[in-house]
């Protein structure tokens, strides 16, 4: 379980992120290494921020899947952007992607590899079904 506590406050222009976070009842932490916006054969999809956010976050929850975890469960993000001016734009795409509460997120501007505008990392919580 997550929430961010009744008394958390940030600044007006803040995305969509948590400032805290309360993480409880569960078993496991699952983490993910950067994703980026290549296919399983290594090709780069999409050219704009919007295109490289979707298949980015579709790669995040394909790895976070196999792990039994799915975005509700996030509650790290780690991104990494070519241009921190396309920051709005990649925005609009996470915030329909990422349920709420958002996870706690940091933002940093960075060389990427191959032509990639993000890259993402994240952090999830695993509640096991089965009792110990």
């Amino acid at each position: 379980m997550k929430r961010v506590p009744e008394n958390a406050i940030q600044h007006k222009t803040a995305g969509p992120y948590s400032p805290v976070l309360l993480v409880s009842d569960f078993d496991e932490i699952v983490v993910i290494s950067g994703q980026a916006p290549l296919d399983l054969d290594g090709n780069l999809v999409g050219k704009t921020i919007q295109e490289h956010t979707i298949k980015t976050m579709e790669n995040c929850l394909t790895q976070l899947k196999k792990a039994g975890v799915g975005f509700e469960d996030v509650f790290r993000v780690n991104v990494y952007m070519d241009d921190l001016d396309e920051w709005q734009r990649f925005n609009e795409v996470y915030k329909e992607l990422m349920p709420t509460p958002y996870p706690a997120r940091t933002a940093v501007g960075v060389k990427l590899l191959h032509g990639f505008k993000v890259e993402i990392d994240m952090w999830a919580t695993k509640k096991n079904k089965e009792e110990k």
